[in-house]
């Protein structure tokens, strides 16, 4: 009886999240997914290419395959997205290393935010985010430019001195993270969506499940984080969770 029980349960669990799954993939589908690639290919591009305005982009980046624009949350908050058409995570394209660095170009571009802001910025309160396929609205690939969540500043502070170069896991916001550190010069010299792909057992054939994000440690280095968006193991983070729109850091 107490075994039928446990089973039953455990299909209303897996019921829930079902339900809860089907939810979020129809909101996804209600939402124009293709706004962004519409403002790049539409306005951002064709109006630096004819006047050498790239309006409502900040600046579109021919050379290194790149727009930024700035996103209408937060006061702060920027995207960083390719000129060509990439979905996001799922991309084959990101895995050929042809294909522009665009985390390393993101993180060029944090001083965005310092001057929209009109002040300096420390690096220890900025971050870069990426969501997983089904974490995310659009389907062109965004880097999203913002300020670190203050908790999750904290506790990556109290984890770094255990961290290094070998993946592994940590808990943030109760969601299961893999994080490695790299050296500036280790994020210009590989696309982290390839590092994810080799280093990471199985991660190459699973890219749209994962998030990555980037943020700065106390020492200078830099670290490196994948949630992989998984409903059957409860992990529905997105990468974006650790990241604080609002800036609250700015103030602390």
């Amino acid at each position: 009886m107490q075994g039928r029980r446990l089973t039953l349960k455990l299909l209303i669990v897996l019921l829930v999240l079902l339900i809860g799954g089907l939810i979020a993939a129809a909101g996804h589908l209600h939402k124009n997914a293709d706004a962004l690639w519409q403002i790049i290919s539409e306005k951002c591009v064709p109006g630096m290419a004819q006047s050498g305005n790239p309006a409502p982009c900040q600046q579109v980046n021919t050379a290194q395959g790149y727009v930024t624009l700035k996103d209408i949350n937060g006061p702060l908050q920027y995207l960083l997205m390719p000129i060509a058409k990439i979905t996001g995570m799922e991309s084959p394209i990101l895995l050929q290393p042809a294909t522009p660095n665009l985390f390393a170009a993101a993180w060029q571009q944090r001083s965005l935010l310092a001057q929209k802001r009109g002040a300096p910025i420390d690096d220890r309160v900025l971050s870069l985010a990426i969501n997983a396929q089904y974490g995310r609205t659009q389907n062109q690939l965004h880097i999203h430019i913002s300020c670190l969540r203050p908790d999750v500043r904290q506790q990556m502070d109290v984890l770094a001195p255990e961290l290094n170069e070998q993946w592994q896991p940590v808990t943030l916001l109760k969601h299961q993270y893999l994080i490695r550190t790299l050296s500036p010069s280790q994020l210009m010299q590989q696309s982290v969506f390839i590092r994810l792909a080799t280093e990471v057992p199985n991660a190459r054939s699973e890219m749209g499940k994962y998030g990555m994000a980037l943020a700065q440690l106390p020492d200078g280095r830099l670290a490196l984080l994948a949630l992989e968006r998984n409903w059957l193991k409860m992990n529905r983070g997105s990468a974006e969770e650790l990241q604080d729109h609002q800036c609250a850091l700015l103030h602390q």
